[in-house]
């Protein structure tokens, strides 16, 4: 990918975000990243202030998106399908799917995600808790209306692997590869069809 015609910023998010998914945040210099977005420090410094904030921004200009498209999902299902659980689940994985099909640099952020969970990285955790627990939270509830037997806690685990199950396609790493010949929209409807189905039958099972 090419970020030639982009501006300073964003040469800058680039090349962070891909150099974060190959060598960690911590094994990533600022150094690094003004060598690969041709820049000087001084830029980096003028629009970020610090690397750990470089860090957090790279994960909000792709995750406030998301999380909008996600909430604004879940609404219509709420609206459209009271009670039913896979239009809640399609609300959650189809945002996230489409995110990693982008040409620009969705396959460096779900690596990127992937060393967010490898790392320990307190300041990071603390900022995506904050800007987007909020989302989870309205997914919870909106799970719980559709799953009345299921306990909290049992719901919270559910949920969190659904999450990781979704990094796992978003990552396109399993079994299933894009057959020749099958454009990137249909085999995304795909995985996302089998990944809801997959989720609701997590989420009804023995819920009693």
């Amino acid at each position: 990918m090419t970020t030639r015609n982009f501006s300073t910023k964003d040469r800058i998010l680039y090349a962070a975000e891909a150099l974060f998914a190959r060598h960690g945040f911590a094994g990533t210099s600022l150094r690094q990243v003004t060598s690969r977005a041709d820049v000087n420090i001084a830029a980096v410094n003028y629009h970020f202030g610090s690397k750990e904030n470089l860090v957090n921004e790279v994960f909000r200009r792709r995750m406030d998106q998301m999380s909008t498209e996600r909430l604004a999902a879940l609404n219509a299902a709420c609206r459209d399908s009271p009670g039913q659980l896979e239009p809640v689940l399609a609300a959650f994985v189809e945002p996230a799917l489409a995110m990693a099909q982008d040409r620009h640099g969705g396959a460096d952020f779900v690596r990127v995600i992937a060393r967010a969970y490898a790392e320990s990285n307190d300041g990071l955790r603390k900022f995506l808790s904050d800007r987007y627990g909020h989302v989870l939270r309205e997914f919870v509830k909106a799970i719980a209306a559709c799953v009345p037997g299921l306990g909290k806690e049992e719901l919270y685990w559910r949920l969190d692997f659904l999450a990781g199950a979704l990094t796992y396609a978003m990552a396109d790493f399993g079994l299933i590869k894009r057959p020749t010949g099958t454009s990137e929209s249909s085999h995304r409807q795909r995985a996302a069809a089998a990944l809801i189905r997959f989720a609701a039958a997590g989420f009804h099972a023995n819920k009693d």
